[in-house]
């Protein structure tokens, strides 16, 4: 019999990338999708497609026990701004697992890397090890180099060396996985609002346009939960805020759906590179 692979599933296309490989791959799928998040497209690329509360952390165990599962993935978003919303504590009442995680690990310290490190503990003690998220969508991955048509020019380069090891500081403190520069100056960096509200930041800050946008995974980044990712709505969003360089950390930020990405960056322009700072 085919093993099966449960999809824990949060926003974004890179659920229905993982679902795909896996498929391909000769397994069944069973996503769980994390409600308020999850596209409900998923539910066409996997075998099996149930829906759970984002802090009931009980009923995502007992649906990948149901389900018979014997690998676990995590991915896709789950915009954090929504449990600073008003009456959010209402919508998102924890149950009896998720408090009780609060109440022991995560309480004293709710930074993104702590909550998600407790996550992956709390599944491996219910005997759902995480795997690595890319596991089964590597083609997916930036690669070293120029990855468009458009070549960086001798500032796009000055930018990125510039600003290279500063995304990769600020990534590291658990700030954010994205900054803004032109000129060899910081425009903008990426915090609680995510890269795409950042771009538009940056754009509106730097008229004149012409800025690089660098992304990075932390050099010590855990797969199973730490994977940046870019797409076709942050080229859009690159090109409307008058960017005209994106840097990636290669084998380490997704590009969902990598060929769309291609595609959209050399139509509109903009250069997309693999790049890991001062050699």
């Amino acid at each position: 019999m085919a093993k099966t692979l449960g999809i824990i599933a949060g926003e974004g296309v890179f659920p229905t990338l993982v679902a795909r490989g896996a498929r391909a791959a000769g397994m069944r799928t069973v996503a769980i999708g994390l409600a308020g998040s999850v596209w409900p497209e998923v539910a066409d690329e996997v075998d099996v497609f149930r829906t759970v509360g984002l802090t009931r952390l009980g009923s995502w165990v007992r649906e990948l026990k149901r389900q018979g599962v014997d690998e676990t993935i995590m991915v896709g978003r789950v915009r954090k701004v929504q449990l600073y919303s008003r009456w959010s504590w209402i919508k998102y009442i924890p149950d009896v697992r998720t408090l009780r995680l609060f109440v022991t690990q995560i309480r004293k310290d709710k930074r993104d890397q702590t909550l998600l490190l407790s996550l992956c503990d709390a599944l491996a003690a219910e005997g759902f090890p995480l795997s690595d998220s890319t596991k089964y969508c590597p083609d997916q991955l930036a690669t070293p180099g120029v990855m468009t048509r458009r070549q960086p020019s001798a500032g796009m380069w000055a930018d990125a060396k510039f600003g290279y090891d500063l995304c990769t500081t600020i990534s590291k403190l658990q700030i954010g996985q994205a900054i803004a520069i032109a000129d060899q100056n910081v425009i903008a960096v990426e915090a609680l609002e995510g890269t795409d509200n950042m771009i538009q930041r940056a754009g509106e800050l730097c008229r004149r346009g012409g800025w690089t946008l660098i992304k990075v995974a932390n050099t010590n980044a855990d797969m199973r939960i730490d994977v940046p990712t870019v797409g076709v709505q942050t080229i859009e969003k690159l090109k409307a805020a008058g960017a005209v360089c994106l840097m990636l950390t290669p084998g380490k930020v997704m590009m969902l759906d990598k060929p769309k990405v291609i595609e959209a960056a050399d139509k509109m322009g903009i250069a997309i590179v693999g790049f890991e700072g001062q050699p």
